[in-house]
C-alpha cells in the first residue's frame, strides 16, 4: 500500500506544500526526475517486473531504485491520483530511427487535467522533457531539456516533437485515451524477454540533475552538463557495480541478499 508522505519525501518533498495545480505538478515532476532514476537493472538481475502498483512502491520507494516506464510513470499517475489531480494513464507509441514508429502499448505517460487545461506529464522516458507539457497543439513549448511542440500526427494520434538542428524529430505518439494499468502487460513481458527490445541489450541507470544528467550503462559512465559531455570507461561488472553504488546509491549485493532472504522466506 502506498504511503504518500513517504513517497514524498523519496522525492524530497512534503505533503503539506503540494497543491493541485500547474504549479504543484511541475515541481512533482521536476523532483521526481532528480530523485529517481530511469533504469532497467532488473531484467538484467532477471528479477521479473510485474504490473502492481504496490510493486512499483517498494521497489521506488522502499528500496530507494527507479524503474523504466511502466514502473515510473505507473506509480507517479497513482501519486498524483492520491494528491488530488485528474489524470489518464496514456499509452504511447516511440519513434524509432527508420521513420516508424513502435507498437501500442510501447510507453506510458500521463495525461493531467487541471481545469480546462491538459498537461503530458511524464517521469519515465530518460532525457525528455523536466516540465509537463501544455496539450495544447502546434505551440513551441520550451523546457530545460530543449524545445517541443505537441502535433497532430494524423486523425486519431498526437505527436510529441522535439526541435534539433531547426528540424522537428518526433519522440512518440499517442490518443489522449484513458488506459488501465494491466492494457501494457504484454508489451511489459516483451520488453523483459525480446531480444528486440533494447532494454535487454544493455543496463542502463540515469537521472536528471541540477546541471544536466548523469547516465551509467555497461561500459560507460557519462556526465552532460553546461560545460559539455564526459565520458568515463567502466571496465566489467565491479566497477558498473562500484559506479552504481557510489552514483545513484543503488547496491546489487545488498539487493541480491534483500531478494535471497525474502525468496526463503516465501518458499
Amino acid at each position: 500500500m502506498m504511503d504518500v508522505e513517504k513517497y514524498l519525501a523519496r522525492i524530497g518533498m512534503d505533503r503539506a506544500g503540494v497543491v493541485a495545480d500547474i504549479a504543484g505538478l511541475k515541481m512533482l515532476q521536476r523532483q521526481h526526475l532528480l530523485n529517481v532514476p530511469f533504469e532497467n537493472l532488473d531484467i538484467h538481475w532477471h528479477r521479473p517486473i510485474t504490473l502492481d502498483v504496490d510493486a512499483f512502491y517498494r521497489k521506488i520507494v522502499g528500496e530507494n531504485r527507479g524503474g523504466f516506464c511502466y514502473e515510473l510513470n505507473g506509480l507517479f499517475n497513482e501519486l498524483l491520483r492520491e494528491l488530488g489531480f485528474v489524470t489518464r494513464l496514456l499509452s504511447a507509441r516511440v519513434a524509432v530511427g527508420d521513420g516508424s514508429f513502435t507498437d501500442e502499448y510501447d510507453h506510458a505517460a500521463i495525461l493531467v487535467i487541471i481545469g480546462e487545461m491538459q498537461y503530458i506529464a511524464d517521469v519515465g522516458f530518460g532525457g525528455f522533457i523536466t516540465q509537463p507539457l501544455q496539450f495544447v497543439a502546434d505551440i513551441e513549448q520550451a523546457d530545460d531539456a530543449g524545445v517541443f511542440m505537441v502535433r497532430r500526427h494524423d486523425a486519431d494520434y498526437f505527436q510529441i516533437a522535439k526541435q534539433i538542428d531547426l528540424v522537428w524529430k518526433p519522440e512518440y505518439m499517442f490518443k489522449p485515451l484513458g488506459h488501465d494499468l494491466t492494457e501494457f502487460e504484454d508489451r511489459c513481458e516483451w520488453q523483459q524477454t525480446s531480444t528486440d527490445s533494447h532494454f535487454t541489450k544493455n543496463k542502463v541507470c540515469s537521472i536528471m540533475t541540477v546541471t544536466g544528467r548523469k547516465t551509467l550503462t555497461d561500459d560507460r559512465f557519462i556526465i552532460t552538463d553546461a560545460r559539455g559531455r564526459t565520458e568515463t570507461p567502466i571496465a566489467g561488472d565491479s566497477e558498473f557495480d562500484s559506479a552504481l553504488l557510489r552514483e545513484f546509491g543503488i547496491s546489487k549485493a545488498s539487493l541480491a541478499q534483500a531478494y535471497s532472504l525474502a525468496d526463503q522466506y516465501i518458499n
